[in-house]
């Protein structure tokens, strides 16, 4: 493809040599340039892209994109001068793998809580309706029944926009998307035509990356200002921060809600462990998920699943064919009867969620065990509002390791502890080692007792000074509970 065309709707400040050059591929890591091919320098937290046009060059790259012209620019080097290398790659990237987002309908979801849920079941309930389905998630990515293994919630716009190329040559009808504020912030989203989009909820997460909450908000907020009038916003009514969602959309509005009126409104009528009992615009439908949180998630899907052209009644009989997503409230029963629970709640407000959902559904007599880390080199604030949560809503909390990644595991929980009420102190016990929190907790357990083991929920891993170790938190509970009861 010629470069000039692959520049399309990019905004450009300056070009130097010529646009009517083949490019062989994009690249913006300088280490993969090869010969032919344009490099954007993308400006990172950790290292700026910049410095590299040199190596990129030198590896045979002959187009360079970015904000600043170099000083010893190179003969026969094409420069393109952008005000924003991220936006430049978003739109790049589209135009390069032929604006495949065009020939299916893409679904964006964003929120703090809920994304991967919703995609992933969206992904589920279209694909049992009998429709090839793709899927980008925090999870695994999907190109109909293919899997590949995700690296972030929402991936460099490089990958989104190759898988949704195999997606559309594989003739795949609908992509639904997790959109983190990370990807909408850096671009990684532009370029694309959504065919709809999602809000769940926004709470306390990512200040590590946004300066203010405001700021957190705003930037989930402008991934609706940019959805095209043929598309579909839906918004969680009950979030304080869902209308302001829909403020400045061109799209077409509707609310979600189990509070208020909505455009899609439902009620719990049972909350179990073996599901729920929900009425969904006056119509009742069993599911085999959880919990309120849960409630509201069904509710999205169902207005996205309407909005998409599937008629409500089926959409309520594919709504009860629905699996749980892994790491997601998962639970298993051992033979004397503990219940372990695996979730991914990383936010406080994804904890008190699913602690409030086992207030729910226990008769009070059993008692409840909370083993809960929190991720090094991530937003620190919410700490000690995790530690107090986990405390103050258990019979007892085991303070551990999540991902320390770079910190020390020590530190991390010296934060969290800061948190704890003074009345829930005799509550609490701090074990760094992941396994043997767990392990403590299944030796404090008596049958009906329930355990939660909350922050990492789908992940395989454990994330300690840059290695990644193998460590799943299912596979350990069922292990240390199946050994406990021989």
């Amino acid at each position: 493809m010629l470069l000039r065309d692959i520049l399309y709707k990019v905004a450009i400040e300056q070009v130097k040599g010529a646009t009517d050059i083949p490019v062989a591929k994009i690249e913006f890591d300088s280490r993969k340039a090869g010969e032919g091919d344009a490099f954007v320098a993308i400006r990172g937290t950790l290292s700026d892209g910049h410095q590299y046009i040199d190596k990129a060059v030198s590896q045979g790259a002959t187009t360079v994109v970015c904000e600043t012209l170099p000083d010893n620019a190179a003969e026969g080097i094409t420069y393109v001068v952008v005000r924003n290398t991220h936006a430049a790659l978003a739109y790049m990237a589209a135009n390069f793998y032929g604006n495949s987002s065009e020939s299916l309908k893409l679904v964006g979801v964003t929120g703090t809580n809920g994304k991967t849920t919703i995609a992933t079941l969206l992904y589920q309930l279209f694909k049992n309706a009998g429709y090839k389905t793709g899927l980008l998630s925090t999870v695994k990515i999907m190109v109909g029944d293919t899997e590949y293994p995700a690296t972030h919630t929402t991936p460099d716009s490089l990958t989104i926009n190759r898988y949704l190329r195999q997606m559309a040559d594989q003739g795949c009808d609908y992509c639904f998307m997790e959109v983190s504020s990370h990807g909408i912030h850096q671009h990684r989203t532009s370029g694309l035509l959504f065919a709809g989009g999602i809000f769940t909820n926004l709470s306390h997460d990512h200040l590590d990356y946004h300066a203010t909450f405001a700021e957190y908000r705003d930037v989930k907020k402008s991934f609706f200002d940019h959805l095209p009038k043929t598309a579909f916003a839906i918004t969680n009514a009950d979030d304080k921060n869902g209308p302001v969602m829909l403020q400045n959309t061109a799209a077409k509005k509707f609310t979600y809600s189990l509070k208020s009126i909505a455009d899609y409104k439902a009620q719990i009528l049972e909350n179990q462990l073996s599901g729920l009992l929900l009425k969904i615009n006056g119509q009742e439908v069993w599911v085999k998920l959880i919990g309120t949180f849960n409630a509201y998630n069904l509710l999205a899907i169902y207005g996205a699943a309407v909005n998409l052209g599937l008629e409500e009644l089926e959409v309520l009989r594919l709504l009860s064919e629905l699996e749980s997503v892994s790491g997601r409230f998962q639970f298993i029963v051992s033979p004397t009867n503990v219940t372990a629970i695996v979730d991914y709640a990383h936010t406080p407000d994804a904890l008190e969620n699913v602690l409030k959902t086992i207030e729910d559904i226990r008769t009070r007599n059993e008692k409840l065990i909370t083993v809960v880390g929190c991720g090094g080199d991530r937003d620190k604030t919410k700490r000690p509002e995790m530690a107090r949560i986990a405390s103050s809503m258990s019979d007892q909390a085991i303070f551990t390791s999540d991902n320390p990644r770079s910190e020390v595991p020590e530190d991390i929980i010296e934060d969290m502890e800061r948190g704890v009420e003074p009345q829930d102190y005799k509550k609490t016990v701090a074990l760094v080692d992941r396994k043997q929190a767990i392990k403590l907790a299944c030796q404090l357990a008596r049958p009906n007792d329930i355990i939660l083991i909350a922050g990492k929920g789908h992940e395989t891993y454990q994330e300690i000074q840059g290695v990644k170790h193998h460590f799943d938190d299912m596979e350990v509970v069922k292990e240390l509970l199946s050994q406990l009861n021989k």
